[in-house]
């Protein structure tokens, strides 16, 4: 166990206390052999005072919670799926809470979904963090043991059952996990070492990738993704909020866990993906390395997402001030970012860098109509659905999976879910959880919106609130039908294409259009009829638009998919 800090340790094995012995570079080591089942902790002496038994950093499992004893784990698991894995290039993402996305809240409630997402032409499950953290609630971004599983939601015994069943029915599976802070509850990973480095990220201290004794924090993160990539197996990661990385060194964190992922794809010959979040608009993350990047296989891309949101919804607060119109949405198709060295007023600076469209294939772009963060980090927690008309938001699936960037859906957009995903969490300490629901609140207020609508992020009824409702009403059916349509025809005629330069896209009065030389949507993104120059046979539509063979009649948020 790495501790430089301090004086001396103590292992407390059971009920059995063992006096540890120094080794070079901080390390700490017992005389003993770790068994499977057993129950551990370590406890520190700083000169003065022995510590409270406490977990181990690099825990992975934690039976009775963060503050409870670690368990040793078995490594050994019975894998029974044929799996060969699949490159990112047409994938259909699927964004899911494992706590509310089923009754259950477990693995294994994801498990008995599997089916359903598989004829919906979902091809791999992104699962929101799964590492443990304070309670029993929470969406996971307040991890505190970056190697162990939440036991509430089965443990890793059950997230690897989920993983292999996934496999065999022809799933892939990635995790989200979070590098750039520590949550507030359990982490005692101060007191054994600079894990951090001051400074904060808005959620918590800085982690220490740069400064000094951050060779070990660094080789924390990387044994954390060889594990969730070896070990578990995963497809993939995504790396949360990049940005916030103080990563200042010649080498990058980010380019180093490529180089872990590439050295388990070799190893086992199934792909495995790095796909960041980062609000840089920085082409270099997907850029190979030969090129001078970080050779990640993709990233998010908010700007897609801002441009069309704030056309359907009218709504131009907060982040959403500089977007609103086609131009803007027609730019962001051509090349991913809207902000490619242009000044940004929300930020009062200019931001970004272009994206090399001639270089760079299409499917490196990961897009969307909503995200765990665009509906979460809204003051109620509503949905897209919640606010548009059924014909809004097939219209925005249309737009986003008739484009040819890799596309993720968000738990429950595809049956228009009209239950809320508010923040939620349940810190085992009451004063956290005040200071938890004040922040949201001031943060609200901050962006224009009411804090009074702003739930009690620790009341359990926020939870329960944002679980999914299962049972599809008439009108749900119509937009999961016609979510499995897109999906589908985006499968069969191909549209996931990867030189971005080919794609045309035009605007004119209201209306917008996107395609290739056999096949082009055109979509009405106003509330008055408009008469578009493109005609063909009509493909697919949600609604009944008049089509031509010069041009298409649409009515107020209508689209047509057209063979040219």
């Amino acid at each position: 166990m790495w501790a430089p800090y301090a004086r001396d340790v103590r292992l407390r094995l059971d009920d059995e206390v063992i006096a540890m012995r120094a080794t070079s570079g901080g390390w700490w080591v017992a005389d003993r052999i770790a068994e499977p089942g057993m129950r551990y902790g370590y406890e520190l002496f700083d000169g003065e005072n022995w510590s409270q038994t406490l977990p181990d950093p690099r825990t992975t499992s934690q039976p009775d919670g963060v503050h409870g004893l670690s368990e040793v784990t078995d490594p050994h698991f019975d894998w029974t799926a044929e799996w060969t894995g699949r490159p990112l290039a047409g994938q259909v993402l699927y964004e899911l809470h494992v706590g509310t996305f089923t009754p259950e809240g477990t693995f294994d409630g994801v498990i008995g979904k599997l089916g359903y997402l598989r004829d919906l032409g979902v091809t791999a499950i992104e699962l929101m963090p799964v590492q443990p953290f304070g309670g029993e609630r929470n969406w996971g971004y307040d991890g505190v043991e970056w190697l162990a599983v939440h036991a509430g939601y089965g443990g890793p015994e059950g997230l690897k059952r989920l993983v292999d069943a996934a496999h065999a029915a022809g799933i892939g599976v990635i995790l989200d996990v979070v590098y750039n802070h520590f949550g507030p509850d359990g982490n005692y990973n101060g007191m054994f070492g600079p894990y951090t480095a001051g400074g904060s990220t808005g959620w918590g201290e800085v982690v220490n990738i740069s400064g000094h004794d951050s060779d070990e924090v660094r080789r924390f993160i990387l044994d954390s993704v060889r594990q969730w990539l070896a070990e578990f197996r995963f497809d993939g990661l995504r790396l949360d909020a990049v940005h916030s990385l103080d990563d200042t060194g010649a080498y990058s964190i980010m380019e180093q866990i490529q180089e872990v992922a590439d050295d388990v794809t070799a190893r086992t010959g199934v792909p495995r993906h790095i796909i960041a979040e980062s609000d840089l608009n920085d082409p270099r993350l997907i850029t190979e390395r030969d090129g001078g990047g970080y050779g990640l296989a993709g990233q998010w891309v908010d700007d897609i997402h801002h441009a069309l949101h704030t056309i359907v919804s009218g709504e131009r607060h907060a982040y959403y001030e500089d977007f609103g119109s086609l131009d803007a949405l027609a730019k962001t198709l051509r090349g991913g970012f809207y902000f490619d060295g242009t000044y940004s007023s929300y930020r009062g600076r200019t931001h970004g860098r272009p994206i090399d469209v001639r270089s760079i294939p299409a499917h490196r772009l990961v897009t969307y109509t909503t995200t765990h963060d665009q509906t979460g980090n809204r003051a109620r927690g509503d949905r897209p659905s919640m606010n548009l008309t059924p014909a809004q938001q097939v219209l925005k699936a249309a737009v986003i999976y008739c484009s040819p960037f890799t596309p993720m859906l968000f738990m429950g957009e595809e049956f228009g879910a009209q239950t809320p995903f508010a923040f939620f969490c349940s810190h085992t300490d009451e004063n956290l959880n005040r200071l938890t629901s004040e922040g949201r609140k001031r943060e609200f207020s901050r962006s224009g919106w009411d804090h009074a609508e702003v739930p009690d992020p620790a009341d359990p009824a926020t939870f329960e609130m944002s679980r999914l409702d299962w049972d599809f009403t008439e009108e749900q059916q119509e937009i999961h039908a016609a979510y499995r349509e897109l999906l589908r025809l985006r499968r069969e005629l191909g549209l996931s294409r990867a030189d971005l330069s080919r794609l045309t896209v035009e605007t004119g009065d209201g209306w917008l259009a996107m395609g290739w030389e056999d096949v082009i949507l055109v979509a009405n993104l106003s509330d008055a009829e408009v008469r578009a120059p493109y005609g063909g046979e009509l493909i697919y539509s949600f609604t009944e638009p008049e089509v031509g063979l010069d041009d298409t009649r649409l009515g107020p948020w209508e689209f047509a998919l057209l063979r040219r």
